[in-house]
């Protein structure tokens, strides 16, 4: 009996350890081959599986992959969650178990509608139906589309993809080359390896290619202060004013900067609550021909909360006033952080789902660019930068810059932060503009318009980065046209595949 049931839970024993691995493929480690060698892996641990069989193991790959990948997530939950640590890992583990769900839905529906082992089921089947469980992933429930495999790829040759069709048509490319190995593997039919040495080589020529062109008349001066804040204390009342005006003396020492950039909620109050100070700090930035741009938490006269981003100084608003429409207004909320699904039931269970300021309400999904000093910044607040259409359909014609502030003090120092800065240089190499990230305590950085870091610096201290960025004229084919070719590609794979999979 125990030989049996060994027998039976070897492959996702050994799914778990193997979708582990995936971890490695992403910030800090950047192991980017483990992107293919991992589900290339899992296509032949389930080879020759029923169905059923299929799901667990799939399943058990996807706990080994966000039980490494987003353990970080479990720091602000043990932190700042306030509840007992046999809660807050049952929570934890809650969450690894949903998101496993669609690595086992992928494994379920290859081995249910594509069973016989040919080029088919590898090439054009597996990819396609791992495309849509990760576009499942990224939109039920408002969405989590973290650690999608094209992210890895930033610094490989595929990541050259990226302004052809965004980082799923990396993921694209990356299962297609790990399906060509497992067949090449289970069939003996080694010319198949050619397949991914062919995409790779192509991701090697496609450097050359540039779609978008650097403007050297639009360079700006920029100033991203890193006000490094301990995130336990900053919303205690008696470090309002300290906390603020140490943002206000570092704003003091680089009025010569074009922008002065704060990061997220970087003003612990609300701002109805010091109209009189942001109206001396907007006065400063124009009497220095500067202008400053902060997150700030906001109330409306309906008693709606928001977590914005406001622009003071050289602005195309005129003087300050507390005039709601002049700001921007997070769209994509961060679930039980920002917002609480299922409120009514959940707030009364445990003080996890009562957090402060995890009742906001939610901005437009498309708003007009943030005007900085003359220059279009395209914003994005903290979690909303992972949600590429987003920001695609927020970029126009007349940005300069993707704006994105962040606060991932919340994490500690794991590699939560690592990975949202991964994601946020895709953002610029997909959509031909350079990105600005201002943090609280890091990472704070600027990359160029094919998200090579420009400047940086070092997290956890109190720093301000100084740096000059050039924007782009022209616009990448993701930019035009998003992904809807590769949702062609997807419907036309799974169509001719089922016909041809006898």
């Amino acid at each position: 009996m125990i030989k049996r049931l060994f027998h039976r839970l070897k492959r996702p024993l050994a799914a778990v350890f193997v979708g582990a691995l995936t971890t490695l493929a992403f910030a800090p480690y950047q192991l980017w081959p483990i992107a293919i060698i991992s589900p290339a892996l899992l296509l032949i641990l389930i080879h020759n599986q029923s169905s059923r069989a299929a799901l667990w193991t799939g399943y058990a790959w996807g706990i080994g992959q966000f039980a490494t990948g987003i353990s970080w997530v479990h720091i602000s939950i043990d932190k700042f969650g306030g509840m007992p640590k046999i809660a807050s890992v049952f929570l934890m583990s809650l969450l690894i178990g949903y998101l496993a769900v669609y690595s086992g839905l992928f494994t379920w529906a290859l081995n249910r509608y594509f069973g016989r082992h040919n080029r088919v089921r590898f090439l054009l089947a597996a990819p396609a139906i791992w495309l849509c469980c990760d576009w499942l992933r990224g939109w039920v429930m408002t969405g989590f589309p973290w650690l999608w495999l094209g992210y890895s790829q930033i610094d490989s040759p595929l990541g050259n993809f990226a302004p052809i069709s965004g980082v799923e048509l990396i993921t694209l490319l990356l299962i297609i080359s790990a399906g060509s190995i497992a067949y090449a593997m289970v069939s003996k039919k080694w010319m198949n390896i050619l397949i991914p040495a062919t995409i790779l080589f192509t991701g090697y020529g496609l450097n050359s290619a540039h779609w978008v062109i650097p403007n050297p008349e639009s360079s700006t001066k920029l100033a991203l202060i890193q006000g490094n804040v301990d995130q336990a204390k900053k919303w205690l009342p008696k470090q309002r004013w300290p906390t603020i005006m140490k943002y206000t003396d570092l704003t003091r020492e680089n009025w010569d900067a074009d922008v002065v950039i704060w990061p997220e909620a970087a003003i612990p109050a609300f701002e109805l609550e010091i109209p009189s100070y942001l109206s001396n700090l907007d006065s400063a930035g124009k009497l220095n021909s500067s202008a400053i741009v902060t997150g700030v938490l906001n109330q409306d006269k309906n008693g709606r909360y928001f977590n914005s981003i406001l622009t003071l100084g050289q602005t195309n608003y005129g003087d300050y006033s507390l005039n709601m429409d002049q700001r921007y207004h997070k769209h994509h909320l961060l679930p039980f952080g920002e917002f609480v699904p299922f409120e009514s039931i959940l707030r009364p269970l445990a003080p996890l789902f009562n957090l402060p300021m995890s009742s906001f309400s939610r901005g437009d999904f498309i708003q007009t660019n943030i005007v900085a000093n003359g220059r279009h910044m395209a914003p994005a607040l903290c979690y909303e930068i992972i949600f590429n259409e987003q920001v695609r359909r927020n970029v126009t014609e007349d940005t300069d810059f993707i704006l994105t502030l962040s606060n991932d003090a919340w994490f500690g120092k794991s590699i939560g932060p690592l990975q949202h800065m991964e994601i946020a240089r895709m953002r610029a190499l997909e959509l031909g503009k350079p990105v600005i990230r201002s943090t609280n305590n890091g990472v704070t950085a600027v990359t160029d318009y094919r998200g090579k870091v420009i400047a940086q610096i070092p997290q956890f201290e109190t720093h301000v980065l100084r740096t000059e960025v050039t924007s782009t004229e022209g616009r990448t084919p993701f930019h035009k046209f998003g992904t809807w070719p590769l949702y062609i590609w997807v419907l036309f794979s799974l169509i001719v595949g089922w016909r041809l999979k006898d």
